[in-house]
């Protein structure tokens, strides 16, 4: 069956990531992911949260939705006093997929927040956030490089982020919000520039799915992530 926007079941969406789209933060990008776009900046601060141990940096994330990002306006956060628990289980997973890619030891004492805040949203926004917030993270990492901060960069490896899906029994690569929407299986990987699985959040929507199932969508996830990975690094010059 033809996907709604006429691409093969092992494509990718349209991606497009344009760096440095603010120029008051220390890293930033705008993502774009078929119709899903996502504003990712990374800011530092010369301090760490009392958790961290001495010696040692901290890399953190936050997510939100702009109110009219969907189909339908959502109500700010902060109108509630509160933060969602969808925005703070996103968020979650954005900082640990970014803290993964990171020597804390070799970054210092410092805190670096990448704030996700989604534009538009058509499915994946929190797979593009990951995605998207690497390089924004990797660009505030340079800047802290160039003006002497860091002797060297503190990056380990790079991480990256995709959906796949079970739709009509067919296995697709990242879900737009139609095919998401009517997922029997709905995946959401994160994975390192080595292959490594970082996150794995996988959910039977209409129904269970096989270990081989299972399988299959990951391998599908990580053809994803490695073209995911290769724009990250022309975008950052690598």
């Amino acid at each position: 069956m033809p996907r709604i926007d006429g691409r093969r079941p092992d494509q990718l969406r349209t991606v497009e990531i344009i760096p440095n789209i603010n120029k008051f933060a220390e890293g930033s990008c705008l993502i774009r992911c078929g119709n899903t776009h996502v504003l990712c900046t990374a800011s530092v601060e010369e301090r760490t949260p009392p958790h961290v141990p001495e010696g040692t940096g901290w890399v953190t994330a936050e997510y939100s939705m702009l109110p009219r990002a969907n189909r339908e306006r959502s109500r700010r956060d902060i109108s509630k006093l509160k933060l969602s628990p969808r925005s703070a289980e996103i968020q979650r997973l954005i900082g640990r997929s970014l803290r993964a890619c990171v020597d804390m030891q070799r970054l210092g004492e410092r805190t670096i927040t990448v704030d996700c805040d989604v534009l538009q949203g058509d499915g994946g926004t929190r797979t593009a956030s990951v995605t998207g917030g690497f390089v924004a993270l990797s660009l505030a990492l340079y800047k802290l490089v160039e003006d002497g901060a860091l002797p060297e960069m503190p990056l380990k490896t790079c991480v990256a982020a995709v959906s796949a899906g079970i739709v009509g029994d067919e296995l697709l690569l990242d879900l737009c919000y139609e095919e998401d929407s009517n997922a029997q299986v709905d995946l959401n990987c994160v994975m390192t520039g080595e292959g490594e699985l970082v996150e794995l959040q996988g959910t039977g929507e209409g129904r269970p799915f096989t270990l081989d199932e299972q399988r299959a969508l990951v391998d599908l996830c990580r053809k994803g992530i490695g073209e995911l990975q290769a724009i990250q690094k022309q975008v950052l010059g690598g």
